[in-house]
């Protein structure tokens, strides 16, 4: 991997903590598991657990544990790997740094075989409030793409004072049933044939049966300039190897076009979300000048941030999967939206 070997220490120490956690000796060991590594930053990278919700999230962990808690989310399908060259700059900034694997990802398991494997996004918005409660986290600047952006913009429009800040790829994407089951022009629905592909049975046992083949088209596709190696992908498509990956999978796109139902618990929180409420905490969006995923234009967002915002495209071939592709502009977007002042 190219880079200083002081990040290919740290670099090291998440995939040796990653691997360790998806060992079937995670579930019964100690509460934090530690890697062995060394490197710049301290404490090591580790990767820890925690009951929250009725999940046990597994996340890594990075940087001063009195430090400013930064909490980085990811998407599909992709896995805590996306920000590992941006936490090392962020940890040596003196930001707490969690990473946390989304239900139906990597070692993060669900307590009860009764619970509703949910995909919905309030409920996946949901896990990292709950996640914050466990670790006694009030509030924290939230960065993430993909699923992990949306679950990032639910919280600062619902909940901005769990928020200190935001970084966002593709701006605002709270969406609604309502707002899936609206047809769009061809060009646009070509870009989300997986949706209707999962919609279908056939769709389900395909993606069952060849989802790393399918996550490495979708990052094609998604990201259709960036170079990613075998090792690169082989890394993060293990976290689809969770037993409820796919049925995670299925029912978020299901539930996205009125095809399944969600859980009653979260009905108000859909209602509020329905009205595309604004975000008003300081907020910087990103783009990449190669995303080739599906994403709305930035004007077509810019009036749901309220409070001070910026919008900055990143050039150079960029994707979809933005902190990978260039984690030194997610980075730098995230300690300028600490800053509290900033610029596009």
């Amino acid at each position: 991997m190219k880079g200083d070997p002081t990040r290919r220490d740290l670099l090291g120490a998440v995939a040796i903590g990653a691997a360790m956690a998806s060992s079937p000796a995670f579930s019964s060991s100690p509460k934090t598991i530690e890697n062995g590594a060394k490197s710049m930053v301290a404490p090591p990278f580790v990767v820890k657990s925690v009951k929250a919700g009725g999940l046990d999230i597994a996340y890594a962990e990075a940087g001063p544990p009195d430090g400013d808690p930064v909490i980085l989310l990811h998407g599909w399908p992709y896995d805590i790997h996306s920000f590992d060259e941006v936490a090392p700059e962020l940890a040596a900034a003196g930001c707490r740094v969690l990473i946390p694997y989304l239900r139906g990802f990597g070692p993060t398991r669900f307590l009860s075989s009764a619970t509703m494997r949910n995909g919905q996004p309030a409920a996946v918005a949901s896990d990292t409030l709950a996640m914050m409660d466990a670790l006694a986290i009030p509030s924290a600047i939230l960065a993430g793409f993909d699923w992990g952006a949306r679950s990032a913009d639910i919280i600062a429009a619902l909940w901005p004072g769990r928020c200190r800040g935001l970084v966002s790829v593709s701006g605002y994407l709270i969406g609604s049933q309502a707002a899936g089951k609206m047809p769009l022009p061809p060009a646009a629905e070509l870009q989300w044939w997986y949706q209707f592909y999962f919609a279908t049975e056939r769709g389900r046992e395909g993606y069952a049966r060849y989802r790393r083949d399918f996550a490495r088209l979708i990052w094609q596709l998604a990201s259709p300039r960036w170079a990613f190696d075998d090792e690169t992908f082989a890394r993060s498509a293990a976290a689809l190897d969770n037993p409820d990956h796919v049925d995670i999978v299925i029912h978020n796109y299901r539930w996205r076009q009125g095809l399944a139902g969600g859980e009653r618990q979260y009905d108000d929180l859909e209602q509020r979300l329905s009205s595309s409420p604004t975000i008003s905490v300081p907020t910087i969006t990103l783009e990449g000048d190669a995303n080739g995923a599906p994403h709305p234009d930035p004007s077509s967002y810019a009036t749901r941030f309220t409070g001070l915002y910026a919008h900055r495209l990143v050039r150079g071939g960029i994707g979809h999967n933005l902190p990978q592709e260039a984690p030194q502009a997610f980075a730098a977007s995230i300690l300028d939206v600490r800053s509290g002042s900033f610029s596009a």
